[in-house]
């Protein structure tokens, strides 16, 4: 652990310049937030008093974001009569109603509506606590253009409340990500919160497919990084999520 936070120090001098645009991932069927995703799209569900994409929204305004694509499918109708109530930062549309396009054939589709490169790209159930520092300024402290073309950030699986899997990755000396080997534990999970280059989504596959094939390139070219979240994470993906994630946040 030591190692790895040596590597993800911050350089000196280095100012944090959250990008501009974010992608908001929201076009999902939500089948295992199911009998609460019957009648509304699982953005919609409510964590805390509000939608979970408000909660996204509520973090990305005050990074100093300022347009956010949203991809919509199940149940869109409902989602964009939301979208337009939102305040304090641009929203933009990628409509995939005809076709559910997966994480890397939606950020493929919402390219020429992202406003800035690089730029955040986030799930909408995503919801954490920030630790000493505002979590997406922190992520973009640690984005080196020059040799990263997606940096990724992870929680250790002991702050990521409400996770039952094996964890996704390891980070070695430098910062950079591999991928948790078959029947063993990784010590880190993917918070579905990262800064990507559109360097990334160059020669992407046309149409249905994972963000994971972008990803497994990156990492063979050395440039998929990542870095140490400091708060807490909550995986908000089954119904009992939420009353796991509403008992500690009282708590807190």
């Amino acid at each position: 652990m030591a190692a790895v936070k040596r590597a993800l120090s911050l350089r000196p001098g280095i100012e944090a310049k959250v990008p501009k645009c974010a992608m908001v991932m929201a076009a999902g069927l939500g089948k295992r937030m199911r009998p609460l995703t019957a009648t509304r799209p699982k953005p919609m569900v409510e964590l805390a008093g509000k939608p979970m994409i408000d909660h996204v929204f509520d973090k990305l305004k005050a990074a100093g974001v300022e347009k956010a694509v949203v991809n919509v499918h199940y149940l869109a109708d409902s989602l964009e009569g939301h979208l337009e109530t939102v305040e304090g930062i641009d929203i933009a549309i990628s409509d995939e109603r005809e076709q559910l396009l997966e994480t890397g054939g939606g950020l493929v589709k919402a390219l020429p509506e992202i406003s800035s490169d690089p730029f955040l790209s986030l799930n909408s159930d995503n919801f954490w606590i920030d630790g000493p520092a505002d979590s997406l300024r922190l992520l973009a402290r640690h984005w080196d253009d020059e040799k990263m073309d997606a940096l990724l950030l992870l929680v250790p699986h002991a702050r990521a409340y409400c996770h039952a899997g094996k964890g996704d990755f390891h980070l070695d000396r430098q910062g950079r990500v591999r991928r948790r080997e078959a029947r063993k534990v990784a010590p880190y999970v993917f918070t579905g919160i990262q800064i990507v280059s559109k360097r990334l989504l160059e020669g992407a596959p046309d149409g249905k497919f994972s963000t994971n094939i972008l990803w497994d390139r990156a990492i063979e070219q050395g440039r998929l990084y990542g870095t140490v979240h400091q708060g807490l994470w909550f995986d908000v993906g089954r119904p009992q999520s939420i009353t796991q994630t509403e008992a500690v946040l009282s708590d807190e």
